[in-house]
């Protein structure tokens, strides 16, 4: 009878075991896919995808499944899908997460659920701050660290005086508070700045009260569609060749193609990943264009860096149990095409050089993807804001 009950016993645990392992490991991506962030979000799935496939599409026995959503830049969207994945759907991580009012909104379901976004997309250096997670990650870039490399560079370069045309939302606000340090630190003055809707076509009065304060440097705190309309829109105006500066706090690749050498030459920009940078994101980019026929930005990059150490965590810790996947992604290095020993701070912070470009003149350009010369990398610890200094209520000073 006791070998009856033990044989039993033991085809019950396997049978529950062998379930388990058949249950997918599921990662939701969520991005501004439609709208003004469109096209640079475009690819983040493939991405993931990517990253799944290196590690075998399985992790602990478990096939990896990969959901997507489209929180349409809209923080009530964005939080009923990720609540109906955490509660509903169950899934283990979320990523993506592009526009900064729908990654805070994120955050907060997250901690409430006890689950792990990694914050790829939301550029606000606030999910650092007041609202860091200890099972929340913000990964390759943020509004400190655009300012700091950015920012600096051109007040170094004797550009003192700023007006601002910033998106009128939490991202738009972080960077310009965050530039505006820098700024005034440095012994420039800030002369003045306007605020306008998320997806504004039309940017004339703004450009022509811009134009109108005389200021050295016109700083876009704005991103996408946004920057890329400011940008011809000014040149429809002929600011830069008045002798004004456009400065994109936040541009990507896929902007500068968009927009065209000729209106983009000259641009000073912060990226943390450039497809041409070396031959290892060369190697990496020709497979990813297997996949999708587009040079891939820094959050699709991004992407597949966080769901690869969220998935290699997983595998050391045994479990995907949050917290004990975070204590892994602590405590291992992140290496992947983008990042060099990358550390995960207590802040969520991910420690990475970030990298100080030019956009290439016509003359200067090779091909149509050949539009960035490197000026300058910039280690993590000159790039991110101190530990001490964010806020982050989880960090005892």
């Amino acid at each position: 009878m006791k070998r009856i009950v033990t044989g039993a016993a033991l085809a019950v645990l396997f049978s529950a075991g062998s379930a388990l392992a058949q249950t997918p490991l599921k990662i939701g991506v969520i991005a501004g896919f439609s709208g003004v962030y469109g096209d640079l979000t475009s690819g983040q799935v493939e991405a993931a995808q990517m990253a799944a496939d290196e590690v075998g599409g399985k992790v602990l026995g478990r096939p990896i499944e990969i959901l997507q959503a489209d929180h349409q830049n809209k923080a009530d969207v964005g939080v009923t899908i990720v609540r109906k994945w955490y509660d509903t759907d169950g899934v283990s991580m979320v990523t993506g997460i592009d526009t900064s009012s729908v990654g805070l909104a994120v955050r907060k379901i997250a901690q409430e659920k006890g689950k792990i976004d990694l914050n790829v997309g939301s550029a606000t250096a606030d999910l650092t701050g007041p609202a860091c997670s200890a099972t929340g990650a913000s990964w390759i870039y943020d509004t400190y660290a655009l300012a700091q490399v950015t920012g600096s560079a051109l007040v170094k370069a004797g550009n003192d005086s700023w007006y601002f045309i910033t998106a009128d939302y939490a991202f738009g606000h972080a960077l310009e508070r965050d530039v505006t340090a820098v700024v005034t630190k440095a012994g420039g003055k800030v002369v003045g700045g306007i605020k306008h809707p998320i997806s504004s076509q039309d940017f004339s009065s703004y450009l022509l009260q811009a134009q109108a304060s005389k200021a050295k440097i016109i700083g876009l705190a704005n991103a996408g569609a946004d920057t890329i309309n400011t940008i011809k829109q000014a040149g429809e105006f002929g600011i830069t060749k008045a002798g004004q500066k456009l400065a994109g706090l936040l541009i990507f690749s896929t902007d500068v193609q968009a927009l065209g050498l000729n209106a983009a030459q000259g641009l000073v920009l912060t990226e943390s990943f450039y497809w041409d940078l070396n031959d290892k994101t060369r190697e990496w980019t020709a497979k990813f264009r297997k996949r999708k026929d587009k040079v891939p930005n820094m959050t699709t990059a991004g992407v597949y860096s966080a769901t690869l150490h969220y998935l290699k965590a997983v595998q050391a810790a045994g479990t995907d149990e949050p917290k004990a996947v975070m204590a892994k992604m602590r405590e291992m290095p992140v290496n992947d095409v983008m990042t060099t020993n990358g550390k995960l701070r207590e802040d969520g912070r991910l420690m990475r050089d970030m990298y100080l470009f030019q956009v290439k003149t016509p003359a200067e350009s090779k091909s149509k993807d050949d539009i960035y010369k490197l000026l300058a990398t910039v280690p993590a610890e000159q790039a991110f804001r101190p530990l001490k200094d964010g806020g982050c209520p989880l960090i005892k000073n």
